[in-house]
């Protein structure tokens, strides 16, 4: 039975029910992802402001992470295996990575808020209806009323890998500012959570490094997903320059091969002397992922491989923001996690081991 890759984090990291974490749900089983009506959204007195209402529910804020950047429409082929021109239809369905990231945290049970920019038009008031049904606090979220929420094109090959085509020039997501910020809500987060996406162009470029800096400054843990869409940016020169930019502020990054491999200027992305080229000296974690064959995970004091588990791929949309959910969401709860050498990992499964010896032998008797 086929199985949405997006439903899944790798064996050993987290394990999720099926269809619970990927935000834009499309499966072969499952119906696309189901919106409230838009009359649900009070649309009075929401230019530049935060949504009011319901959306804004009690943050945990031990455990808050908070994800900054781009949130938009896909339009998804109803037929896999086709170019866009082919395709005979088009299903729509929130996306962009960190919002996908926000409710995947959610969905998990964890605290979840997203600060981002949307278009005071039908689609941004979709999207912030999503956010609101998925309990995600979007005290953060602003509206545009001259600009559009950012559209993409998503065409699904035969494997389930994809590739974009965004109309976003300039989208509402683009135009966020340092001053329409929540500071309050950034600095009570466990974790800032973003993307490379608000850096291309000014003034989010500005907005995303005044939100990072805050949220340092305040003891934040910051995570970083690169997430390369090269057609956004005006060059490859350029958006290699931009990721590595704020490379050195993270604490938890997240790359694929492909994307080692792009900011190594094509060294070997399994080579482990090329990873660790990417190890900045205040970096806690660094996480590799290899879509069907799992992850490697490395710290400063040792390394490792979690195997993927094997699935009948139908869209890979999402797979990378499901798996940082999962990660995440464990890192709200017990940030001590990071800081874990390769001696306090033996000795907590020892224990766990003689524990578990402890159950079974006193079930004999």
């Amino acid at each position: 039975m086929a199985l949405h890759s997006t439903a899944f984090c790798f064996t050993g990291v987290v394990s999720l029910p099926r269809n619970s974490v990927c935000f834009s749900q499309r499966t072969v089983r499952a119906s696309a992802f189901s919106c409230p009506p838009l009359s649900s959204i009070s649309r009075s007195n929401v230019q530049g402001k935060a949504f009011a209402g319901d959306a804004l529910l009690d943050t945990k804020e031990s455990s808050l992470v908070v994800c900054f950047g781009e949130m938009l429409i896909d339009f998804v082929p109803t037929t896999s295996g086709l170019s866009l021109a082919e395709a005979p239809a088009f299903k729509k369905a929130a996306g962009g990575a960190p919002a996908n990231v926000a409710v995947g945290i959610a969905r998990l049970g964890g605290s979840s808020a997203f600060i981002g920019k949307v278009g005071e038009d039908e689609f941004g008031y979709m999207l912030a209806d999503i956010l609101k049904e998925n309990n995600v606090n979007s005290e953060g979220m602003r509206f545009d009323p001259g600009a559009r929420t950012a559209l993409a094109f998503v065409t699904l090959r035969g494997d389930g890998e994809r590739e974009f085509m965004f109309y976003r020039n300039p989208s509402a997501d683009m135009l966020l500012q340092e001053a329409e910020l929540d500071f309050d809500l950034i600095r009570k987060a466990k974790i800032l959570h973003y993307g490379s996406i608000s850096l291309i162009t000014e003034p989010c470029k500005s907005a995303h490094i005044a939100a990072a800096k805050a949220a340092k400054d305040a003891g934040v843990v910051l995570s970083y997903d690169p997430n390369l869409r090269l057609p956004l940016w005006p060059s490859a020169k350029s958006a290699r320059e931009g990721i590595l930019s704020i490379w050195e502020t993270a604490d938890v990054i997240k790359i694929s091969e492909e994307e080692i491999s792009f900011l190594t200027e094509g060294e070997d992305p399994y080579d482990e002397n090329v990873v660790r080229k990417l190890y900045h000296p205040n970096l806690k974690l660094l996480l590799v992922t290899e879509g069907p064959d799992g992850c490697r995970y490395y710290t400063k004091e040792f390394s490792g491989r979690v195997k993927g588990m094997k699935v009948d791929a139908v869209d890979t949309t999402g797979a990378g923001d499901a798996f940082v959910a999962g990660i995440l969401s464990q890192l709200a709860v017990d940030l001590s996690l990071l800081q874990m050498t390769a001696s306090t990992i033996a000795e907590k499964h020892s224990k766990r081991n003689r524990k578990k010896c402890k159950r079974i032998t006193a079930s004999r008797y």
